[in-house]
């Protein structure tokens, strides 16, 4: 019987573990071996030529090389934390308003929150490329009315880069508050009665209940948000192509910008393994805290 039942469940997982290991699997493999070639994307991979950690020290070396990956690094890991720390505290906000029905017409909320979500971020980045124009941009002309000048949104390196994280903030933040809601649900609702008869008002119950019986949603939120921001490159590729000096020129389109426009295979494939083994350090010392937080 056991085996029957061994045998039936890996005649249905054989199909998702074999597309699995085509399109996730066998190019993460390829990619980690292209990482210690010497190859041109316009070649075939047997014109590949094995030169050990050379790629990896050329993009951490003193070169243009080596100073635009980590520019590109650091605006990542600059867009990533800022995106996590607008969208988490933005989600739980608005999670608290649908479900505890302080606003009117929650329903609707939570429909045009998520609805953000839905469009394509092709579009959204051609809208808010529009939003941002110095010229007949809305928000330009609304600062207008309050006497402020016109605002260098997206051609200013000190705001380019910000300016696109409000951009991801305002189409991801609906996604992670139907997320929050989900934890909320979770919550008896015997406790928030037990905190009110104790005496403790809305913020305490919030600090002493939501968040602590949260803390695993927000952790699987934060987990998803870092790992969205980290590919970012639709609104980069469209809007400002890096720009303007550098300041948006995040790893995934400097990655694309070396692997395929200057067709330098190896080194767009040492960047892309860095870019994965920094992601997945980050995601274990996520986990790490969490698991510490709770053994306290």
């Amino acid at each position: 019987m056991i085996q029957r039942y061994r045998a039936s469940a890996g005649i249905m997982l054989t199909p998702a573990v074999t597309l699995i290991g085509i399109f996730i699997l066998l190019p993460m493999l390829l990619t980690v071996w292209l990482s210690f070639q010497d190859w041109s994307t316009q070649t075939p991979f047997s014109s590949a030529s094995f030169i050990g950690l050379d790629n990896f020290r050329e993009i951490f070396g003193p070169t243009s090389v080596g100073r635009d990956f980590k520019g590109a690094l650091t605006n990542t890991a600059i867009y990533t934390a800022l995106s996590v720390v607008l969208i988490l505290p933005l989600s739980v906000t608005f999670g608290l308003m649908v479900y505890q029905h302080d606003v009117a017409g929650g329903t609707a909320l939570r429909t045009v929150l998520f609805s953000t979500y839905m469009v394509p971020m092709i579009a959204v980045a051609l809208v808010w490329s529009k939003l941002y124009s110095p010229s007949e941009g809305p928000l330009n002309q609304m600062l207008g009315l309050v006497g402020v000048g016109p605002q260098p949104f997206l051609s200013s390196p000190r705001s380019a880069l910000i300016s696109i994280v409000f951009l991801n903030v305002w189409q991801q933040v609906g996604y992670f508050t139907v997320l929050a809601i989900a934890g909320l649900t979770q919550i008896p609702g015997s406790l928030y009665e037990a905190a009110k008869l104790d005496g403790a008002n809305r913020f305490e119950q919030f600090r002493f209940i939501t968040l602590p019986l949260m803390r695993r949603t927000l952790l699987f939120s934060a987990v998803i948000a870092i790992i969205n921001a980290v590919q970012v490159f639709e609104p980069v590729a469209l809007i400002t192509q890096g720009g303007p000096v550098g300041s948006t020129n995040v790893l995934t389109y400097h990655i694309r910008r070396v692997g395929i426009e200057r067709a330098q295979g190896g080194l767009g494939s040492a960047m892309a393994v860095m870019l994965m083994l920094s992601l997945i350090v980050v995601v274990c010392a996520l986990f790490a805290l969490a698991n510490r937080k709770d053994q306290e």
